[in-house]
């Protein structure tokens, strides 16, 4: 049976509609004219201060960006640390969180204070520099992956959810002959995919916007992310081109550095946000199933 909602009540829930679509929209319209402004052309671009909707398409900026392979090499090794560091994070999160969450381990107590002081205090910039040296991963993609495999944060929401499963699952499979390993793997991350999802998503986006300890720990500009990239390119347009007001490609073709960079934003930020639809619908199930106990 459906509730009358008052006269006040109507008027509420209006203004809240109207406040969310304006929040929406301060979100959404800066992106949009990012979008837009790639695929407009330069004179439209130097005339008009804010474009939701191209006038003169254009696709000057993708053909200037793309003529050479830099940029479609900094697209893969991003997608590469984003899968494998994605990868890496699940699976030490997940290993480590699963003897966690046995309230038979022996130290559980006292390794989880260790975690709990690594979100409070840090060892600093130099000394993570100087460990990264000497694990020998200096100019390598592992440097950028390898030192955040276990996040605290993940750890204690994803040990909670695992804290939650019935005990009698666990002991079925060991009547079955299945080893800790086997149960972690086999039951219990299968029926952790909500929280699993979500957290994956958390990680794969920190890796995609890898950029400060990209910058720190590689020196070779074959193995940037597109992050270093577009900063290279912001730099290169405001001081090579800042007094031309243009980019000249190949083909003696005028293009605005602005509209550059709108372009390069862009190609950096759809693909990452193309994953958000699959992994939507798990954000809010898997964290709030996880922080139900402590």
């Amino acid at each position: 049976m459906r509730r009358e909602t008052s006269l006040a009540g109507r008027i509420f829930d209006a203004f809240n509609y109207a406040c969310l679509t304006l929040f929406a929209l301060v979100t959404v319209l800066p992106f949009v004219n990012i979008v837009a402004s790639s695929f407009a052309s330069e004179q439209e671009v130097l005339s008009r201060e804010f474009i939701l909707f191209p006038t003169d398409f254009s696709l000057d900026a993708y053909r200037y960006i793309f003529s050479t392979n830099t940029l479609l090499r900094s697209l893969l090794v991003t997608v590469y640390i984003t899968i494998m560091g994605t990868f890496i994070n699940i699976v030490c999160t997940s290993i480590m969180a699963y003897p966690l969450s046995r309230k038979d381990m022996i130290g559980r107590r006292w390794v989880m204070g260790m975690v709990l002081f690594t979100m409070l205090f840090g060892g600093g910039l130099i000394p993570n520099y100087l460990l990264v040296k000497q694990l020998g991963m200096l100019n390598s993609l592992w440097s950028v992956m390898i030192p955040g495999a276990i996040g605290a944060f993940a750890l204690i929401i994803i040990k909670n959810f695992f804290q939650q499963m019935p005990e009698g699952i666990e002991e079925s499979a060991k009547i079955d002959g299945c080893n800790d390993l086997a149960i972690l793997f086999r039951i219990v991350l299968p029926l952790s995919m909500p929280v699993i999802a979500t957290f994956s998503l958390f990680f794969a986006v920190g890796h995609w916007n890898t950029f400060m300890s990209a910058v720190i720990y590689i020196n070779d500009s074959a193995k940037w992310p597109i992050q270093v990239l577009l900063r290279s390119i912001v730099i290169m347009s405001n001081s090579q081109f800042g007094d031309m007001g243009s980019v000249t490609d190949g083909e003696n073709m005028v293009i605005p550095p602005e509209t550059v960079k709108m372009a390069v934003i862009t190609v950096a930020t759809v693909p990452i946000l193309l994953v958000y639809p699959f992994l939507q619908k798990h954000f809010a199930k898997g964290v709030l199933l996880g922080s139900v106990k402590g």
